[in-house]
């Protein structure tokens, strides 16, 4: 497995060695020890989870406030999403910014998305299977959201407003600036 660091150091790219013949292939998808090593804290991811959403749906920008903040792995086992990671540590010198990286069946990255941002996808095929893990419970009493269409974050999502379809939820969610819950960038969440 390969890791690399993006724009913003703490969100990471994994790139699994895939080993393909006639049969089919083989990968490993997740090395636990390979992880750490590269991010430097230990890891315990808790839960599995799966959803499939159609072409255009937007789910997002979603994070749970401590002690139910979440670091997740994300991947795509069918189709394609553009994956989406923006930095809610206040002060952090990457405050604000995102990471948007194509993930899909067919490159097989993942993305490492630690505590301290929110994550968000859109569906780019004509529909996508995910399957991500994560390092604590969902909370629905920590569950919070930031605007998918915040100016402030510039985020292009690749697709025209008009054809987004998103729950009215996400639809209802504040800017960055107008979020009263968010990161300290010098307080250690793995602790």
């Amino acid at each position: 497995m390969n890791f690399k660091k993006t724009k913003i150091p703490d969100v990471i790219i994994c790139e699994p060695a895939v080993f393909e013949d006639g049969r089919g292939y083989f990968m490993e998808t997740f090395r636990k020890d390979k992880l750490e090593h590269f991010i430097s804290h230990k890891m315990n991811f808790i839960q599995d989870n799966e959803s499939k959403s159609t072409k255009n749906v937007l789910r997002g920008l979603h994070y749970q406030l401590p002690p139910f903040a979440q670091s997740k792995l994300v991947r795509a086992i069918k189709g394609k999403i553009l994956d989406v990671a923006v930095d809610i540590r206040e002060k952090s010198p990457t405050f604000g910014k995102y990471v948007a990286i194509e993930l899909s069946e067919d490159n097989k990255k993942q993305l490492f998305i630690p505590r301290g941002f929110a994550h968000g996808f859109i569906v780019l095929s004509e529909y996508a299977i995910l399957s991500y893990k994560v390092d604590n419970y969902y909370d629905k009493s920590s569950d919070r959201g930031i605007a998918f269409d915040d100016k402030g974050l510039g985020i292009d999502w690749g697709v025209s407003e008009k054809d987004l379809i998103l729950s009215d939820k996400d639809k209802l969610h504040p800017s960055i600036k107008e979020c009263k819950d968010l990161f300290d960038y010098n307080v250690d969440y793995y602790a």
